[in-house]
């Protein structure tokens, strides 16, 4: 359909990726889709995300879990004679091994084939965060509002519980493994390094729901979601690592996702999503088209997608099948458009000749001779000799008589 068609103000190049996010693209040129719970997406606003080999995923709202296909939202029921601890979903796992484990309202539960599994030594307890690290347990933060709180890790059978002693006050309210094989777990008043080796606690203050949302940064040092921002964890102290720009300066981030690309995506409290690469810094609000300023948690999956659950619904963020550069990109009313063999896009504009580059777009502004055509369908096509000399070099290795091939 947009074979041969030339768009008055934007041109077209194909996605650099299949299979993730580019991330030196700014948030507004992703693919972006929303479903809202108002129109009926689900019952209740959705708080945990998790994707299982088959591809669905399976969104934990405050009224259940909901497999869904990218299209349709399901209620999802288990078997008439099994049941979850609790219907309002807290945190999803899916392991390596294809289980989904269930934190609720009201304890701890396993799904795999067919079967439903209850741990009891979880029950009654908010199962706030749920991870498994390299060597394949499974952990999974109890917390309570009567301390204590619990931590416990599962593997082949077996379950291991720590807290009992109130160390873990109220209990885990966030967890993360770093590239480093480091084991982080969140609570109410700071944050615990757990393993390798003893555990060590390092306080931290003002953070009134605790610290939930970690990740690990370019250097890999750990990345705290906090109020006022993002904070680098550096010798057991909190630094901010980026200075946002206003009127994003002062926010409270409270879910913080580092993509496969180095992409840095922080769900916040307050103005909504917030993208960062290399410096940039762009921000979705419910006004750009976001379904919520509050983000209650994030999900890369294994296509590269970037899950975005708020407080009113659903967002989704892929690449565009073919990426659209618009006149604010850099280029004003474009004409004619032809591809050059060492990969750039050279287009007739209203500044002059302009010459598109891994990104970065130059204006050749000498009035001189421009592409005037070029015949999709053709082998060659025919244009009007564009000024070399001045270019420095020709962007066409092959030219006779005005043809190109």
């Amino acid at each position: 359909m947009l074979a041969g068609m030339l768009l008055p103000s934007t041109f077209l190049t194909c996605s650099p990726s299949a299979f993730a996010l580019n991330p030196a693209l700014d948030i507004s040129r992703y693919a972006h889709t929303q479903w809202k719970i108002r129109d009926g997406f689900t019952r209740g606003y959705i708080q945990s995300i998790a994707q299982t080999p088959d591809g669905y995923l399976w969104l934990g709202t405050e009224f259940g879990l909901v497999r869904f296909d990218g299209i349709k939202a399901v209620p999802w029921q288990p078997p008439p004679d099994q049941h979850l601890p609790s219907s309002r979903i807290l945190s999803l796992l899916v392991a390596r091994d294809g289980t989904l484990w269930i934190g609720t309202f009201g304890g701890l539960a396993s799904w795999k084939d067919g079967k439903l599994t209850e741990y009891p030594e979880l029950t009654g307890r908010l199962i706030l965060t749920l991870l498994e690290d390299r060597q394949g347990a499974v952990w999974a933060g109890g917390f309570s509002y009567t301390p204590p709180g619990k931590l416990c890790a599962i593997q082949n059978g077996s379950v291991q519980c720590y807290g009992d002693d109130g160390g873990l006050g109220q209990g885990v309210v966030g967890s993360y493994e770093d590239s480093k094989g480091n084991l982080w777990l969140g609570v109410l008043t700071g944050l615990w390094r757990w393993k390798p080796g003893p555990p060590r606690f390092y306080p931290l203050a003002g953070e009134p729901n605790g610290i939930q949302g970690l990740a690990e940064g370019d250097d890999g040092t750990l990345l705290i979601a906090m109020g006022g921002g993002v904070a680098r964890f550096v010798d057991g102290k909190t630094e901010l690592s980026y200075p946002f720009p206003d009127p994003v300066r002062q926010f409270h981030g409270f879910r913080v996702l580092r993509d496969r690309d180095g992409g840095l995506w922080v769900g916040t409290l307050g103005p909504g999503l917030i993208h960062v690469h290399e410096g940039k810094t762009d921000v979705l609000a419910p006004s750009d088209g976001l379904s919520g300023e509050t983000v209650s948690t994030l999900l890369e999956d294994r296509e590269g997608n970037i899950w975005v659950a708020t407080k009113n619904g659903l967002d989704r963020f892929r690449d565009f099948a073919v990426a659209t550069f618009s006149v604010n990109r850099g280029s004003s009313g474009t004409g004619p458009v032809l591809a050059a063999r060492d990969g750039s896009i050279w287009l007739d504009t209203d500044d002059g000749l302009s010459r598109w580059n891994n990104g970065q777009i130059t204006v050749y502004r000498d009035r001189g001779p421009h592409i005037a055509a070029s015949k999709p369908g053709a082998q060659g096509g025919r244009y009007t000799l564009v000024d070399c000399q001045s270019l420095g070099y020709c962007p066409f290795p092959k030219m006779i008589g005005g043809e190109f091939g």
